[in-house]
C-alpha cells in the first residue's frame, strides 16, 4: 500500500514507523525538516520538507498513485484541506483527517473524509476505565506496572538522606522568636 502522512509529530511519526515495518510505501511530509528526527533510524520510507496543503507537494510526493492519505498535524483546519485535497483533487481512495473537535470531525466526515477524533477516544476510553478498569479499555488505558512505593525511601539515595536530616532536626528544639534577641 502506497501511504502519504501528512504531520510528523509524535503520533505521525509512530504510524509512519508501524507502517513501514509492516511493509508499506510510505511517504511522510511536514514543514520542519527536524521534525524527521522523530522517525527511527531503520525508517525505510520517504521524507518531504513541505506543507500537505500544498497541491505542488503533494503531488511530488506521489499523491496522484496513493492508496491512503493520513492527514496529522496538530491543526484541524490544516488536516481537513491536506485532507480534502487528497480526496477532492487528487482521487486518493482512502483520506484519514486527524480532528481534535467533535464538531468538526463530523462535518468533516459529511464531505466524505474519514476521520479519528482523539478527543472522543480519550473521553471514552477514560470514562470506560472509571467505571470498569484500564482493562477493560482494550488497551487504551494501561493500568500500573508496579505497586507505589510505601515507607521508607531506600537507603544510600538523597531522599533518604534528606529523610535523616529532617528526623534528626526534629529532636533539636529550635529557637522561639522572642528567644533569639535575649
Amino acid at each position: 500500500m502506497r501511504v502519504i502522512i501528512i504531520g510528523c509529530g509524535r503520533v505521525g511519526a509512530r504510524t509512519a514507523a508501524l507502517l513501514d515495518e509492516r511493509g508499506d510505501s510510505v511517504t511522510v511530509i511536514d514543514v520542519n525538516v527536524r521534525a524527521f528526527n522523530r522517525l527511527p533510524p531503520t525508517f525505510g520510507g520517504v521524507t518531504v520538507r513541505g506543507s500537505g496543503g500544498d497541491e505542488d507537494v503533494l503531488r511530488g510526493a506521489g499523491a496522484e498513485m496513493s492508496d491512503l492519505l493520513m492527514a496529522l498535524t496538530e491543526g484541524d483546519n490544516r488536516n481537513a484541506m491536506s485532507a480534502q485535497l487528497g480526496k477532492h483533487t487528487f482521487g486518493i481512495p482512502r483520506v484519514i483527517a486527524k480532528i481534535n473537535d467533535p464538531v468538526r470531525a463530523e462535518a468533516y466526515r459529511s464531505l466524505g473524509l474519514e476521520t479519528i477524533c482523539r478527543t472522543v477516544i480519550l473521553a471514552d476510553a477514560l470514562v470506560t476505565a472509571a467505571a470498569e478498569g484500564a482493562d477493560a479499555t482494550g488497551g487504551n488505558v494501561k493500568p500500573p506496572t508496579a505497586e507505589p512505593l510505601r515507607g521508607a525511601p531506600v537507603a544510600g539515595t538523597k531522599a533518604a538522606d534528606e529523610a535523616e536530616e529532617a528526623i534528626a532536626g526534629a529532636g533539636t528544639p529550635r529557637p522561639r522568636p522572642s528567644d533569639e534577641g535575649a
